[in-house]
């Protein structure tokens, strides 16, 4: 029997289907969330950040600490285990990690045009036609990042599919009926072949899985025990990069031999950073200097703290609605909303992020004030970077400690 995957675009009656083709074939569906689930367990981590990592916007931190190369490890490790059933319905887009030489997943895309997609939406969530559209618009632009991201095409392109149902033109049980039809066939049968290419996948998952965990981020690619890892980003001492890839490679069970090589985007301007999770990598500079602010991202970065940059309070908070930093670096003088006034909501709403002032402009009164209001600590312009750099790393053991 072959393992199916239904993948669907938002407000097509999606549900319906997946349950009368579990129905019909005697399947156990297993939905993105529970897959979701399954690896937050595993793994130790959030599941609700795990998705928000896997289909939100990358990180504005993520070049530093691979917190989505993570995520989608690990999704690729539970996957991997999923496909040695036999009885298996995915339901949901984290299949697009399954590779297509698995010959025995029947991919089925449920799809529709925007408008009756929007009437659907509309009349399921009680809003208007136009309130519709915007959610439907929501949906598709998460899927087209994941997509991208994950097969570097569309979310629509049939290429990705083997079957493609059009459900502003036909009726869920045409659906239904469809799909078991094409799940019947005998070509979708399970093969040696096809069977070795899971192997395969389950191999390279166990083998990312053991690179993330040292911090490193390379594309990695198993046949019949044989690993490839591809470093696609520069790096000064590529040799002993690639001596620590492969040592940590040969390690995982069922690895018989390790190559390394260089990829196409080796000679881009991007640089390898290997993560250390010991040091901050999720620093927030807000500053209005921009030339300074930037300046002080780079020379934080020198010494591998992951840093980015804001040039004002607002930005600073609408920042955190999506982003968790670990350590602000907050100037107080700032056109508009101030840094006191910052430091207040942040304190109020993210208690979890310790703040230190940076100012040039403070008073005895500014420093016992931001003190009292949980500062973690107070700094003056001009300021020696080591002490800010070991001022940074305080306030992120703290945060470690408390999380």
């Amino acid at each position: 029997m072959a393992v199916i995957n239904i993948f669907n675009a938002a407000y097509v009656r999606a549900e319906e289907v997946a349950a009368g083709v579990a129905s019909e074939l005697g399947l156990t569906t297993m939905r993105d969330a529970e897959v979701f689930a399954m690896a937050a367990e595993r793994f130790g981590m959030s599941e609700s950040r795990l998705a928000k990592t896997v289909y939100g916007k990358p990180s504005v931190f993520n070049s530093f600490t691979h917190e989505r190369e993570r995520a989608v490890t690990c999704l690729r490790a539970t996957l991997a285990e999923l496909l040695h059933r036999d009885d298996l319905l995915l339901f949901g887009w984290a299949g697009l990690l399954v590779p297509q030489r698995v010959s025995h997943v029947l991919r089925v895309l449920l799809g529709a045009e925007v408008h009756y997609r929007a009437g659907l939406a509309a009349e399921r969530e009680g809003v208007s036609a136009e309130e519709g559209a915007k959610l439907v618009h929501k949906a598709d632009e998460a899927l087209f990042g994941w997509s991208e991201y994950v097969t570097g095409a569309k979310a629509w392109d049939n290429e990705l599919y083997d079957v493609v149902i059009p459900m502003d033109a036909k009726s869920v049980e045409h659906a239904v009926a469809f799909t078991v039809d094409n799940a019947r066939r005998g070509v979708l049968v399970p093969t040696a072949q096809s069977q070795q290419a899971v192997d395969d996948f389950a191999l390279a998952a166990r083998v990312d899985m053991a690179l993330v965990k040292e911090g490193h981020s390379v594309d990695v690619e198993a046949k019949n025990g044989r690993v490839q890892l591809t470093i696609n980003k520069n790096v000064i001492m590529l040799s002993r990069l690639e001596e620590e890839l492969q040592r940590i490679a040969s390690g995982v069970e069922g690895v018989r031999e390790v190559t390394t090589r260089v990829g196409k985007d080796f000679y881009q301007a991007d640089i390898y950073r290997r993560h250390d999770f010991s040091l901050p990598s999720k620093v927030l500079l807000v500053d209005d200097e921009r030339e300074f602010v930037e300046t002080l991202s780079e020379r934080l970065t020198m010494r591998d703290v992951g840093s980015a940059v804001v040039y004002d309070g607002p930005q600073a908070l609408n920042l955190l609605q999506d982003e968790e930093p670990e350590v602000m670096i907050l100037d107080l003088k700032m056109p508009g909303m101030d840094g006191l006034e910052v430091l207040r909501r942040v304190r109020r709403d993210h208690p979890g992020v310790a703040v230190i002032i940076l100012t040039g402009h403070g008073s005895d009164k500014d420093r016992e004030t931001c003190m009292d209001l949980g500062a973690f600590a107070y700094l003056q312009k001009p300021v020696d970077i080591d002490v800010l750099s070991s001022t940074v790393k305080s306030a992120y053991e703290k945060v470690r400690v408390s999380s």
